[in-house]
This record gives structure tokens, sequence and C-alpha cells, in this order.
């Protein structure tokens, strides 16, 4: 089935029932401020596209026929997101309404282009039927790419060397020709960026926020009034170049190296524990130093943005996220009106939140003006 074309209005809709679950009738044409006429119509359109439903009558008595709510129908559309690693390749499809259906994790050789959107098309396949979504609307797949664009257009990145053959490679023709969807490649930190927006809730609450994304290296993410926000260049959020990668970094390679030259036997990030105590004075001298790092991007993106949460997320164990998180809570941080200093959070997703967001990156598009 085809990608659906819709209006601004109608994307309206479909992001407004996305940010506050169901809702009827009146009560989106209120939020909306546009006319019940208005509502009633382009709500039919889109029931008839399948993109939304009618709450079923939970059998509630009273007079009168009562208003029955709309809400985003999960079949609308499903969506694949793929993101390859040094060794590792993942997977997710996702339902219209966000909500993982499948995730796939296995460890790979490294992978150039082609042998990635080939294995991509494999296991997207397998997941799909296994699901029993053959014939259903493939609204299209997102790849996340650990590297900042090289071009506004995104067709070729920067990708860490790490993956064999990706650098300045035409990587959407590659995937095009190989997926046969429609397309979307995103940095890893912008696609975790729509993760923490959708399914870590913000949405609800916030509509501008920025995402300190610690994977590979260090990247940021950022979203204004529900946007993704790219820059001139396409490299907006390239903060990593504030910490040169031949110094210390707030970074999880960065704390890879600094316990090895400590004399700790590790070969990847997962072997990082901050439970073993040959590694734990390290950590917290780790986490001092990056903590303080991270205090001038904190302050700046606040400055800068004022976003409702400065998300951090990535690799590190959670624990070590949060160490990063109370240093920061009581660090010294700017405070601007009404004394409110940086958000910071610690991301609550489950799984990878790069794979996630990249699945979400078709779904984004349907919710957003082109």
């Amino acid at each position: 089935m085809h990608f659906p074309s819709l209006d601004k209005d109608q994307r309206r809709i479909l992001q407004a029932l996305r940010r506050l679950g169901s809702l009827s009738r009146s009560a989106l044409a209120i939020e909306l401020e546009m006319s019940a006429t208005a509502l009633t119509r382009l709500s039919r359109d889109l029931l008839s596209l399948g993109l939304i439903e009618e709450v079923p009558d939970n059998g509630a008595q009273g007079r009168g026929r009562p208003a029955v709510p709309l809400r985003l129908a999960a079949g609308g559309g499903y969506a694949v997101g793929a993101t390859a690693h040094r060794g590792m390749l993942d997977v997710a499809l996702v339902d219209f309404t966000g909500t993982t259906i499948a995730a796939h994790h296995e460890a790979t050789d490294p992978l150039d282009p082609q042998a990635f959107a080939r294995r991509v098309r494999q296991l997207t396949h397998m997941l799909v039927d296994r699901h029993g979504l053959l014939g259903r609307r493939m609204l299209g797949i997102g790849i996340a790419v650990p590297g900042p664009s090289l071009s506004a257009a995104g067709d070729r990145w920067s990708v860490v060397d790490v993956l064999p053959g990706w650098r300045d490679a035409p990587l959407r023709d590659i995937f095009s020709i190989e997926m046969g969807w429609p397309l979307w490649i995103e940095n890893d930190a912008n696609a975790a960026a729509i993760a923490e927006f959708y399914l870590g809730g913000l949405i609800r609450d916030f509509s501008t926020l920025v995402v300190l994304l610690l994977g590979f290296g260090i990247g940021a993410g950022v979203i204004t009034d529900g946007r993704l926000v790219r820059g001139q260049y396409g490299v907006a959020g390239e903060i990593g170049c504030l910490f040169p990668g031949h110094l210390p970094r707030p970074s999880p390679l960065d704390l890879l190296a600094t316990l090895r030259a400590d004399g700790c036997d590790l070969t990847s990030l997962a072997d990082i524990d901050f439970a073993d105590p040959a590694q734990t004075p390290t950590i917290l001298r780790w986490l001092d130093r990056a903590a303080h790092q991270l205090e001038t991007v904190c302050n700046t993106a606040f400055a800068w943005l004022d976003p409702g949460a400065i998300m951090l997320a990535g690799t590190l164990p959670p624990i070590i996220l949060q160490g990063l998180a109370d240093r920061l809570h009581g660090a010294d941080l700017v405070t601007t009106v009404f004394q409110r200093r940086p958000p910071v959070r610690v991301s609550a997703l489950r799984g990878s939140p790069i794979t996630l967001g990249a699945a979400l990156l078709p779904i984004h598009a349907l919710s957003v003006d082109p």
C-alpha cells in the first residue's frame, strides 16, 4: 500500500491524537481551533484511510448518543528501523502508534552498505511474515547512521571508520535499490531524539527537547516545535566537535579507553561494570570529569533553546548515565527566570533508542509538514 498523502490539517489531527491519546471530535476541534464541520470532514478522510479509528463502545449507558472518541489506529501502517554498529545489527518493527511489534539484534562481521541493506531486507521480510503483516500498509524504513551528514540532502554521510565502505558512499541509492520502500536516513542522535519524543512520552508535555546521545561518540539530537533541527548543512547537534577525539571526552569509548589504561582488561562496552571493584574507582573519576565537560553543553543548550528536557541516552549502563545526571543536578548550572535550571533527565526507554527512533522516522514524516 502507498504512503498516504496528507494535508496540513490532517497531520495536525494525527499529531494531536499522538500527543493526547483518544479524544472526541468536539475536543479535537477545540484543541486544534478548527470548526466542528471541518474536523468531522477531515476525520472522516483519516478514518477511511485507516489511520485513525473510533474507540469501541465500552457499554456505558446514558441519554442520547454518547460522543465516540477517536484514536490512532495501530494497523494504520507499519515501519521498520535499522542501524549498524561495529559487529552489531539492530532491526525494529513498529505499528502506527509506535508500539514495538518485534525487535531483532544480532552479532555480525563488519558489513558494507550493500551487505547491510541485503540483511535488513531479509530480516524485514522475515518479521513481516512472522507477524502476519503481508499485504498491510508498510510506511517505510528508517536507517540511523553513526556520523554527520555530508550534505543537506542527507544522501552521503561521514560514517565512523569502523563501518567499512560507508563514509561518503551513496547510501540513499544503495538502500533504495535494495529495499524498495520509502526511505529515511538520519543521524543516530536525531533518531534517538525522535524515540525519546514519541516513546518517552515527552510529546505530551514538551515541544522542545535536546537528547545527548552517548553512543559510539557523543552527539545531540534537537527537536523544536515538534520538528527535528538539522541546520543549514544538516549537522546541527554535532557537539562531538567540542571534544576532539584525540583528547579526553565524555563518550562511552573514552570511558572504555580510560578503564583499559588503568589496567582493566575489557573487550567492549558491554564489559563495563560499575559493581566491579576493579572498575569502580576509574568510573567514578571519569564521571566527575565527564559531567564537568557536559556542564557547558547543558548550559548552552538551555540558554539557546529553552528545552523542556535534556535527556541523557546511549549505550552506557543506566547507573552510569544516572551518575552523570546526579552530578549535573548538583553542579552550578545556569538559571533563567524563576530560577529554572537545565532540566537534565535519564532515558527510561527499553531497547535501543537509535533503532526505535529510526523505525519512527516514517511515522514522524506523517505528523509534520514536509
